[in-house]
């Protein structure tokens, strides 16, 4: 090798470049689809970094999910899917039922969709005391069982009385209610 360095020296001295040494060719991998006696050009690839556009755009849309989760959990509920309950004016009903043996009690509570509660074979006396959005009816009925008895509801609204009835005999029935007032500014009471 310093025989080559000498000569190299010596030649640009001289005013000659030396020549470059040949690359080596590659060789052909076996199932690429260069055979042997196939030549590929020669021509020295320019140095490429390697591709990163897919890591940035990774991490925008991993940017975009995070800021998408925070704005949900800053939000309230956490990306919760509840809807948030309305604040709808109500009174104060209690539905008492008295009497002997067991009842089926079916009463109006707070319920937008207008559904009924149902307490079946209810040991009385028994009372319960709701709140029901106004504008609606306060309502329980009673139902007796085979057996028969006697049984009497009553309605209170806001304190007041507002209805009273009995039933008695076999699946004696009976219905009490009252209506309530209209929204006026008048919260729960």
């Amino acid at each position: 090798m310093k025989g080559t360095e000498e000569t190299g020296a010596a030649e640009q001295e001289l005013g000659s470049e030396p020549e470059p040494e040949p690359e080596p060719e590659p060789e052909s991998e076996p199932g690429s689809g260069f055979g042997a006696d196939e030549s590929m050009s020669a021509s020295p690839a320019p140095s490429r970094r390697p591709d990163r556009s897919g890591l940035f755009i990774a991490g925008g849309i991993l940017a975009a999910c995070a800021a998408l989760v925070g704005y949900g959990i800053m939000a309230g509920n956490g990306g919760g899917d509840d809807k948030p309950e309305r604040k709808v004016p109500t009174a104060a009903v209690t539905y008492e039922v008295t009497g002997s043996g067991t009842v089926d009690i079916t009463y109006q509570a707070r319920s937008e969709s207008g559904k009924a509660v149902v307490v079946e074979a209810a040991t009385l006396p028994w009372r319960k005391t709701v709140a029901v959005p106004l504008g609606r009816q306060a309502v329980v009925s009673i139902t007796l069982g085979e057996q028969g008895g006697e049984a009497r509801c009553a309605v209170a609204v806001r304190g007041r009385h507002v209805q009273g009835a009995t039933a008695a005999g076999e699946f004696g029935r009976a219905t009490c209610s009252g209506a309530l007032p209209r929204e006026s500014g008048a919260g729960e009471g």
